[in-house]
């Protein structure tokens, strides 16, 4: 009985060091993590719409449960040229999250997957670049598509999907349309 005791104690104090010693990485690396994000969903923003690439990016609506980035050419935000949004969307192993660009006509001008945990071969295709292409394919379909015309192939729609992850096509595609809608709604496209 004294021995059992004495292993749990052991026991104990080797779980409370690692404990700790878990909580001073995490409370050390946070900050890192997400100025990495902000950092990547910038660079994700620029991507999206190429054509501000110099310019600055506005947030609009941040207390809201949808906020939006309005995209100027030029840092004097005289030249309006589209509109960035987050879309999220629950796959079949994780919650994906696509940026998507729009130009003031409400049509798509690209689309970056910045998170996804998809199955590898399967979902994480999404972000896959085929041989010999500089970009992923999945995305680059987006451009040029307006709002009503986002669904995948087995739906009706013009986006190719890929194949062996219908339901990976459908969340980033769902997610992107019904991010179009509330973009829609606020800023009035037709």
């Amino acid at each position: 009985m004294k021995n059992i005791l004495k292993l749990a104690l052991i026991l104990m104090f080797i779980a409370l060091i690692a404990a700790v010693g878990l909580a001073l990485v995490n409370l050390k690396t946070k900050p890192i993590i997400e100025a990495y994000k902000r950092w990547q969903q910038e660079q994700a923003r620029r991507e999206v719409i190429p054509v501000a690439e110099e310019g600055v990016f506005i947030l609009k609506d941040n207390e809201t449960e949808f906020p939006y980035y309005i995209a100027y050419v030029d840092p004097d935000t005289t030249r309006l040229v589209g509109y960035t949004f987050l879309a999220k969307g629950k796959g079949y192993s994780s919650t994906i999250e696509t940026v998507v660009g729009v130009d003031t006509a409400g049509m798509v001008t690209g689309i970056k997957i910045t998170f996804q945990q998809e199955t590898p071969g399967l979902g994480a295709r999404a972000t896959e670049v085929k041989y010999g292409d500089e970009k992923p394919w999945f995305p680059l379909q987006f451009a040029g598509k307006l709002a009503r015309n986002l669904a995948v192939d087995k739906d009706g729609g013009e986006i190719q999907s890929i194949t062996g992850a219908t339901i990976t096509s459908r969340v980033v595609t769902n997610s992107i349309n019904e991010g179009m809608k509330k973009l829609q709604e606020k800023l009035s496209f037709r």
